[in-house]
């Protein structure tokens, strides 16, 4: 089993707390949502998790080792892939190109994602949101990270393609842990840790079932 943490995180942009003392944990092999609205924090989490963001108190612990000090590129070396909102694929390389950086046989992202095929010597740059987005997730899925955090996945996607998006992030053998605005209807049923964040804390964390009883957090509106 793999667990990634915040344990009292703080984070600021200059005098701006964006984390007010955040403790979370994410188990793999197994899903981890992240709910909140723009400025609730939950992109922040997931950047100090990757940690492409400084901790300005608290720490990020992996597998029970403090890794607070460790680099965005080293924790990626073992087996961290961040998949950020925006900028999550190289426009000048062709989407071959971009599937090579994850793994050299492109296979599995096309069985993944057949959509893909035609536009292999296409540039990235070149594809809509939705397909670059499709593009970004492809290199997650067969990366074969321990523990993959994506922010808002299926941005820009159709619905019968988002959906296919999740069930195949919630079928990887690792960690996962997704940031979204509310709790995505795909997701029904299956079992995920939730926590819902609002203005840098966390206000509800439990299961994904709890949501719909009565008392349990209804996610951002």
């Amino acid at each position: 089993m793999t667990v990634v943490s915040l344990r009292r995180a703080r984070v600021r942009y200059g005098p701006l707390e964006a984390l007010h003392g955040v403790t979370l944990a994410a188990a793999g092999p197994g899903l981890t949502v992240l709910l909140g609205r723009n400025g609730s924090g939950r992109t922040t989490a997931l950047r100090a998790l990757a940690g492409t963001v400084p901790l300005s108190g608290g720490a990020v612990v992996w597998d029970g080792v403090d890794v607070t000090g460790v680099p965005a590129y080293e924790r990626a070396r073992r087996g961290l892939c961040l998949v950020p909102e925006r900028q999550a694929v190289f426009g000048s390389l062709t989407v071959r190109e971009n599937l090579a950086l994850a793994s050299p046989d492109p296979a599995a992202a096309l069985d993944a994602y057949p959509l893909l095929r035609p536009l292999l010597e296409r540039r990235a740059g070149t594809l809509s949101g939705g397909e670059q987005r499709v593009l970004a997730v492809s290199r997650a899925l067969t990366a074969r990270a321990r523990v993959v955090l994506v922010d808002e996945p299926v941005q820009g996607m159709s619905p019968s393609v988002a959906a296919r998006t999740y069930a195949l992030l919630a079928s990887l053998d690792a960690c996962v842990v997704v940031a979204e605005q509310r709790f995505p209807p795909a997701l029904r049923g299956r079992p995920a840790v939730v926590y819902e964040l609002r203005r840098g804390a966390v206000v509800f964390a439990g299961e994904a079932g709890e949501l719909d009883r009565p008392g349990g957090s209804p996610g951002p509106s």
